[in-house]
């Protein structure tokens, strides 16, 4: 029976959590696999990373900015407070009606939450966290979800049908500083297993320093900091097709992630 695994990717902004997460994904695709790719980062750039040309096709409308759509499925206008909506609202057609195809994988930007000091905004929040709780829990397929640096999608029960958090690190105190901090919020989220991308690394002794300060046993891969993958992304060129030796590590890191989170 195939492994379906659900991984969220963390990481300190500019980390290449990004790119990261858009080569997962072709790689589980190249392989044939089912999946599934949720960017809920508010930068919003995982489907343009792995070939959505949004010059030809247009900007994604995430969810949170769908507002005709979180009036009808919640009951509420989106910012306003007060009144009622509802809790559980229909979620499961989300994927077949608003996901884009890119490059054969369906894709949906979500959109970030908003804050409550902003006004009251409890219907889009509620809408996006019935979302992720329907795809973690009663949907089959790998699920690539690219976050940012914290957990605000998520609530205790989503967080724990999470199989695998990947934080991505690099050299530096404050990316360090970041993953430690999801390191702990994993935990108590009760997230099963957390292990870290190394990235952007010159040389071994950046990351002996790096893995020293986090814990050796959780360093999953190590990546170099590659110039290629810096002009790609300049040129909006995809880093699966332009960065070979990057490829090679991601595929690695699909290796050991089938195998890690094998059941």
């Amino acid at each position: 029976m195939e492994v379906q695994v659900k991984i969220a990717i963390s990481g300190k902004g500019g980390v290449g959590k990004t790119t990261i997460s858009s080569m997962i994904v072709r790689e589980l695709a190249s392989r044939g696999r089912k999946v599934l790719a949720i960017d809920a980062d508010p930068n919003a750039g995982l489907a343009d990373a792995f070939g959505y040309d949004r010059e030809t096709m247009g900007a994604i409308v995430p969810l949170v900015e769908r507002k005709a759509l979180i009036e009808e499925r919640t009951g509420a206008k989106p910012g306003e407070s007060g009144g009622y909506f509802a809790l559980n609202p229909k979620v499961d057609d989300f994927v077949s009606r608003y996901s884009v195809d890119v490059n054969g994988v369906p894709t949906i930007v979500m959109g970030a939450l908003k804050e409550a000091l902003s006004g009251c905004y409890c219907s889009e929040n509620t809408l996006l966290r019935s979302f992720l709780r329907h795809l973690m829990v009663e949907r089959d397929e790998w699920l690539v979800l690219d976050m940012e640096a914290g957990f605000e999608h998520m609530t205790r029960g989503t967080a724990q049908s999470v199989d695998l958090l990947l934080v991505v690190v690099e050299p530096g105190e404050r990316s360090i500083s970041i993953a430690r901090k999801l390191i702990e919020l994993a935990e108590h989220t009760d997230i099963p297993k957390t292990r870290l991308v190394l990235n952007k690394l010159h040389g071994e002794e950046q990351a002996l320093a790096v893995a020293g300060k986090l814990g050796s046993e959780r360093v999953i891969e190590r990546m170099p900091f590659d110039m290629q993958a810096v002009s790609a992304d300049l040129s909006g060129a995809m880093p699966y097709e332009y960065c070979p030796e990057l490829v090679a590590k991601i595929r690695s890191l699909v290796d050991r992630l089938e195998s890690l989170t094998e059941r």
